[in-house]
């Protein structure tokens, strides 16, 4: 029996997909019975280093997701459009969907799953989060039993490289990005990556995950690491602590809720950099691999880690979605209605407004150089709720104090009422950072 594949995207993933298709020897055995169709393309004439079959480049990829003789449509052109369209059309023509593309699955992934349960097929996405790290199989399936509290990890490998240098260097954050750029390992517009977007799209995909409902991707929070510091690199490692950007995905604490279609999670669901003691797994996770952490009941606590992008991690789990397609069909069963899509539930998860998040606060402070000025602070942040765990006048800066505030665990809504009476002082000349501690 051999299954044909249709490949929309030769680039770095694509290539190195088509690479393991093309050379099975020592692998799955069932890789021989998969044979590349067709690939479609932007420019058939490009220079590839890779010896595909003659005639099988093309430029019309609406051509190869309606093919009655395809069977599979691996998506991994990326972006929104024309993703999006093609992943449907390769479903209503009967297709199953092979993707790695985590925007188009957080934005539009209830779209393309209820067509997908409508029409009776699979949508496969391992690779859209994490590379080759095993982990949407395993919430999926593997912890299926289990009542998943949270969901927390480093998921984007350009910010957790530059701020790995920024820590081992004692760099700054533009210099540090401009080298990523010519090494690449950021790209020529990082604004995907270094303002959290990438990593808020697939804590999305998790959440959807793990909670079993679906999620609206614009009410994920996402803050970057552009403002993050070489002084507050510093200040967290005199602290204890290092600097990551963090996906989370946690239940808020309260009543068990009942998981059925009429009754919604609240869910905390953001991205930012936060302060992270080094004793914590997710403290050594370093240069551009991926991390994944994992609590629920009656598991415990489970950590998935690996390269989270590149050719070779990223193809080798787009394969392995193949290959778990291939050998349902291969079983001649009939597909049932929703076997390995993102989640089972209809309705949309409930998102704390980030105001209700509670959590620890790291801020920096320029102050003028003036007695009473800590006292100060202690006395507004005291009326708002806000518990303190250390003030610390670190020294002194072009005549200006520099005072470092860590707060106990408080909601954030009382925080920012704090901050915008204590930015009226007069003593107050700037807040030069403002971090969430883990």
């Amino acid at each position: 029996m051999t299954f044909k594949i249709g490949l929309l995207g030769l680039g770095t993933v694509g290539a190195g997909t088509a690479q393991i298709l093309l050379d099975s020897v020592g692998r799955h055995p069932l890789l021989q019975e998969l044979e590349i169709a067709r690939v479609g393309v932007r420019s058939p004439d490009k220079p590839r280093d890779i010896d595909l079959p003659a005639g099988i480049l093309t430029t019309d990829l609406e051509s190869i997701v309606t093919d009655p003789e395809i069977d599979i449509v691996v998506e991994l052109i990326g972006g929104l459009e024309p993703a999006r369209s093609l992943m449907l059309q390769a479903i209503a023509s009967g297709k199953h969907v092979v993707t790695a593309n985590k925007a188009a699955i957080a934005l539009h992934g209830a779209e393309i799953f209820t067509a997908a349960n409508e029409k009776g097929v699979y949508v496969m996405l391992e690779a859209a989060v994490g590379g080759g790290i095993p982990v949407i199989q395993p919430l999926k399936q593997s912890l299926g039993s289990n009542r998943i509290q949270g969901v927390m990890g480093i998921i984007n490998g350009t910010t957790n490289y530059i701020l790995t240098r920024m820590q081992l260097e004692g760099a700054d954050f533009e210099a540090v990005l401009a080298d990523a750029q010519k090494l690449g390992y950021a790209e020529a517009d990082p604004t995907a990556d270094v303002d959290g977007l990438d990593a808020a799209d697939k804590i999305a995909i998790l959440a959807s995950l793990a909670f079993g409902g679906r999620i609206k991707r614009e009410q994920v929070y996402a803050e970057g690491i552009r403002q993050v510091s070489a002084e507050d690199i510093a200040y967290a490692e005199k602290l204890g602590f290092v600097i990551k950007l963090l996906a989370i995905a946690k239940r808020e604490e309260g009543p068990t809720p009942q998981i059925q279609t009429d009754v919604e999670d609240r869910l905390q669901l953001r991205v930012h950099p936060t302060l992270v003691p080094k004793q914590h797994p997710l403290a050594n996770v370093n240069g551009v691999y991926n991390a994944i952490f994992v609590e629920g009941d009656p598991i415990g606590q489970v950590m998935f880690y690996g390269r989270g992008a590149g050719a070779g991690p990223t193809a080798s789990a787009v394969v392995a979605d193949i290959l778990n397609v291939a050998a349902v069909l291969k079983t001649e069963t009939e597909p049932i209605p929703h076997p390995l899509l993102s989640c089972s539930h209809q309705h949309y998860c409930a998102i704390a407004p980030m105001e209700d998040v509670v959590t620890r606060f790291y801020a920096r402070f320029l102050t003028q150089d003036s007695p009473g000025v800590i006292g100060e602070l202690g006395t507004i942040f005291g009326k708002n709720g806000v518990s303190l765990e250390s003030v610390v006048q670190i020294g002194m800066r072009e005549n200006q104090a520099e005072i470092v505030v860590v707060t106990h665990d408080v909601k954030e809504g009382n925080f920012n009422h704090a901050l915008a009476e204590i930015r009226n002082l007069e003593a107050i000349v700037s807040i030069p950072s403002l971090l969430r501690v883990l």
